[in-house]
């Protein structure tokens, strides 16, 4: 028989991909319907038809099923930095990231099980506690190298950190887009008096 035509790269990534996202797929089915505890690797292998050869070469652990994305969220996070249109500051690279990004994980109708999911299981937390912190350092040095600073810059890491929290702060709220709005407005020109009530009346508040 003659020999088998090479698959063009382009076809290869694009059925490794196809792949990668169904087991993907299949994990988060499966503990969403079972718990993470109540499923084995074996059985998202079976439920997304492949070995767990092949699950493995495509995911490192259990944990990573669940975090399918963890490459993908942080290289677009520094790519919104590194790669923000000429004249266009980093916080507002990052404010338009998060309108395109982060705001349409609400429409998921997923997200709010995913979320308890992840908060309902410890092994699951602390992965994502680590690639969070994990993210912070990526983004925290992209933004000091864009600034022309010292990799471990103190502001540039702690503005990494804020913005690692929009998420939290404003995707759960009634209109996520103008939460987000209002966190980034909140970083740009920070905490303004006027907009809170004077300092002494919250003094006196407190007092009370």
């Amino acid at each position: 028989m003659p020999d088998t035509p090479p698959v063009p790269a382009g076809r290869r990534e694009r059925k490794k991909a196809a792949t990668r996202q169904a087991i993907a797929d299949a994990a988060l089915e499966l503990f969403l319907e079972h718990g993470y505890e109540g499923v084995s690797v074996r059985d998202v292998a079976e439920r997304a038809d492949v070995s767990t050869t092949t699950l493995f070469a495509h995911f490192p652990g259990k944990e990573a099923l669940v975090f399918d994305r963890e490459a993908e969220v942080e290289a677009s996070l520094t790519a919104a930095v590194r790669e923000r249109p000429a004249g266009q500051g980093v916080v507002e690279a990052l404010r338009a990231h998060a309108l395109t990004s982060w705001v349409q994980l609400e429409a998921d109708p997923r997200r709010e099980r995913f979320a308890a999911l992840v908060q309902q299981t410890p092994a699951l937390r602390e992965y994502w506690e680590r690639m969070w912190m994990r993210h912070a350092g990526a983004l925290g040095a992209a933004i000091a190298e864009e600034l022309g600073r010292e990799p471990d810059d103190l502001a540039c890491s702690a503005l990494a950190r804020f913005v690692l929290e929009v998420p939290a702060l404003a995707t759960t709220r009634h209109d996520p887009r103008a939460s987000v709005e209002t966190v980034f407005d909140l970083l740009i020109h920070g905490w303004q008096a006027s907009q809170f009530g004077s300092g002494d009346t919250a003094t006196g508040a407190h007092e009370r």
